[in-house]
């Protein structure tokens, strides 16, 4: 195990590493995988494994992290700035909502056993600033308001994959009700 990726970059290490305990967080659950599980099915010794990641948090956020800015990159995509902010909030939230539960690898961590994890590490600073910004950033808001609105945003989010709606439909009819009336007064 000594040449386990020869000369290949730091990143992409990482990313073996982090597409490993993503196959893990599907099959055993998140807070089942311990960092010597990941270390065999990524194919790297533990030491190798705490040379990129110091601990199993940093390993969770990093994968966290990288996962929100993938959805947020495709949900950037979708929508363009202009219209009115708090349907656009919606539609974003709903979309990164639908996003996370069409991905086994991301719905595990909202399962029953797991998603203490999800929210422990979502309240996390390094977490909250990676959400919000992603949240805030495809509706075009800024400023101390806005950051808080980040905040409160993540939980909503956090409360739909949790404990989600009677329907689609009934996710929208509360999203248009009590969050687009507060975006509208932000923006």
């Amino acid at each position: 195990m000594s040449d386990w990726l020869g000369t290949e970059r730091n990143d992409v290490a990482s990313d073996r590493i982090l597409d490993a305990a993503a196959k893990l967080f599907v099959e055993r659950g998140v807070a089942s995988s311990s960092m010597a599980d990941i270390a065999r099915a990524s194919g790297c010794s533990r030491a190798t494994l705490y040379r990129y990641f110091d601990s199993r948090r940093t390993l969770q956020i990093a994968f966290m992290q990288r996962e929100t800015r993938r959805i947020a990159g495709r949900i950037a995509r979708e929508f363009t700035l202009g219209g009115d902010p708090g349907e656009q909030m919606v539609s974003a939230i709903l979309a990164a909502v639908a996003e996370v539960r069409a991905d086994p690898t991301l719905i595990a961590w909202f399962s029953t056993g797991d998603s203490g994890v999800a929210n422990e590490l979502a309240h996390s600073s390094e977490m909250l600033e990676v959400l919000a910004g992603a949240i805030l950033g495809e509706v075009g808001l800024a400023g101390d308001r806005a950051a808080k609105l980040g905040r409160w945003l993540l939980r909503v989010v956090l409360s739909l994959l949790t404990v989600p709606g009677e329907s689609a439909d009934d996710e929208r009819e509360l999203l248009t009700l009590f969050v687009a009336p507060l975006v509208r007064d932000i923006a």
